[in-house]
Parts: structure tokens; C-alpha cells; sequence
């Protein structure tokens, strides 16, 4: 075996053999990943298999320990998007930059590099209802995909954030790569209602679904700022009945599932982040089919 240096990564090559992949996290169950990742392979021609895993906070390694040579990769949920960080090979740039990955490429000797598509899956699921340009945001929740979501909304050009978390002190956490991003960062704890009537771009939820968030919108709020629901099941969420009411602009999370899950496949397939699958407007037309977008 050939020594590897420091962050080279040693790509698996495709070939027409079955691969393992699977989505982790908890809860899981509900997950509609499984329905996606099936679709493309099966357009792609490819055997790979794709399942749901239920795996609890601590207990990723041991699963992982399970994985033999015919695995391809991982895909991560709650609450394994930080965890993952320490047994990764090699990063990308973004997972270095917002400190979560939610995607594992296994290379041909099993070593682990990690992956952010939760980005540009939250830009690409706004863009597609017209949403190029943000300046403002208000986030609930204060976990991992709420980085992502800070990394996404400086791409969108935004320069200030509100995030609004059980925990604040634990938000605060957001604060140094808000920094970084050059985005202006205010936490609260959820619930607490803006007294500053000023109405942001866009409202971000990252809890998990069914989660109460126990904050009254203004009509104002709902009636102009776009609405994303990183939350699919149950669905319509709360607040996307609470937005829908008053004519407001809602983004299901299962449109920022697709976009990512989209990145997902291309980084599973051709070994690397970024670039065009083969046949690929059949492959996301398959998947968009899959789960009735």
C-alpha cells in the first residue's frame, strides 16, 4: 500500500459492483434521503444501496467500525454533523469553514474526508423561488445546520442575523464564524419576540419538525420575508401554515433536502465535490419525482 499524505485523498473508483450507503442520524425513520439516492443511482445504472440508519449521539464510531470495503459513503443528520469532524481524513474547505459536514466519501482504504451540501442546498432550494439576494435573517436553532445556514446566507450576500435558541449561551458558539462571514449576529432565546419592527429577509427554521418554537410572527413578517422550513414531516410545519394563511413565500425543507442530496450524489459518484453527472437533468428529474416535487 502506497503511503498517503497529509490531506491527498485516494478516490474509490465507480465500477459496476454494489456499494453500501447509507443516511444516520436520530431520529430517522421519517427520512426521505432513501428515496432520492435510490432514484439517481437507478438512473445512473448503478447498484448501490442506500438505507436509513438510526445511530444515537456517541455512537457514530462504533457504526462506522461496522463498515467494511463495499461501503461508499455516509450521509449525516442530527446530531452527527459535528461528531463526525474528529475521524474525518481530510475536510473541505466549507466543512472547515462552518465546522459540520453532512457527507462521508469513503476512499479505497476506508480513510473517512468529510463534505458540507447543506449550503449550497439552502441556496439553490431559495433560488428556485426567486430568492438570489438576502440582507437580513432570523434562524431558529442554534445547531450545526444554523452554521450552515450563516455560511449560505453570506453567499446570499446578508450581513445580519438574529438566532433564536433554547440555549443561548450554547448559540453563542455561532458567533466567531458569523464573524468571519462578516455577518452581523444577534442570539435570543426562542420565544422572545423582536421588538425592533424591523422585518428580515427571510426567516430560517433549522428545528427539528413538530419542535414547538413558541414565537408569534407578526402578519407583516409573514407577508415578506420567505419562509424556510429546513423541517419536511410533518408537513405543512406550523409555520408554514402560519406563512401559507397570509400569502407568504414558503421553501419546504424537503426542496433543500433535494439540492443537497443532489451534491451528495455527484461527490458519491464521480469520487469529488462539484461538476455535472452523467445524464444529469434526467437524474435530478428522477429525484425530484421520488418525493413529489
Amino acid at each position: 500500500m502506497v503511503p498517503r499524505q497529509p490531506g491527498e485523498r485516494r478516490v474509490l473508483q465507480v465500477t459496476a459492483g454494489t456499494r453500501s450507503l447509507a443516511v444516520l442520524g436520530s431520529p430517522i425513520a421519517h427520512s426521505k434521503s432513501p428515496r432520492l439516492h435510490a432514484a439517481a443511482y437507478r438512473v445512473l445504472g448503478l447498484p448501490w444501496t442506500y438505507s436509513a440508519v438510526e445511530v444515537v449521539e456517541g455512537s457514530l464510531g462504533a457504526f462506522i467500525n461496522t463498515c467494511d470495503s463495499t461501503w461508499r459513503g455516509l450521509s449525516l443528520t442530527m446530531p452527527l454533523k459535528r461528531e463526525v469532524l474528529p475521524m474525518l481524513a481530510s475536510r473541505s474547505a466549507l466543512v472547515e469553514t462552518v465546522g459540520a459536514a453532512n457527507t462521508v466519501l469513503f476512499d479505497d482504504d476506508m480513510a473517512m474526508h468529510g463534505f458540507n451540501t447543506d449550503v449550497a442546498g439552502i441556496v439553490d432550494a431559495l433560488a428556485d423561488h426567486g430568492v438570489t439576494g438576502l440582507e437580513s435573517v432570523q434562524i431558529l436553532g442554534g445547531g450545526a445546520t444554523a452554521a450552515s445556514v450563516l455560511a449560505a446566507v453570506s453567499l446570499l450576500g446578508g450581513t445580519r442575523a438574529v438566532v433564536s435558541a433554547r440555549d443561548p449561551e450554547r448559540a453563542s458558539g455561532l458567533e466567531p464564524l458569523a464573524g468571519r462571514l462578516g455577518i452581523e449576529l444577534a442570539t435570543r432565546r426562542l420565544g422572545v419576540g423582536d421588538r425592533s419592527l424591523i422585518v428580515p429577509s427571510a426567516v430560517i427554521s433549522t428545528l427539528p419538525g413538530g419542535v414547538d418554537h413558541g414565537t408569534a410572527f407578526p402578519e407583516a413578517v409573514r407577508e415578506q420575508a420567505v419562509l424556510l422550513d429546513v423541517a419536511y414531516e410533518p408537513w405543512p410545519s406550523a409555520l408554514a401554515a402560519a406563512w401559507s394563511d397570509v400569502g407568504g413565500t414558503v421553501v419546504s425543507g424537503l426542496e433543500m433536502l433535494l439540492h443537497q442530496a443532489i451534491g451528495q450524489v455527484r461527490i458519491f459518484v464521480t469520487g469529488e465535490e462539484g461538476g455535472a453527472l452523467p445524464d444529469e437533468d434526467r437524474v435530478v428529474a428522477a429525484m425530484r419525482e421520488s418525493v413529489g416535487l
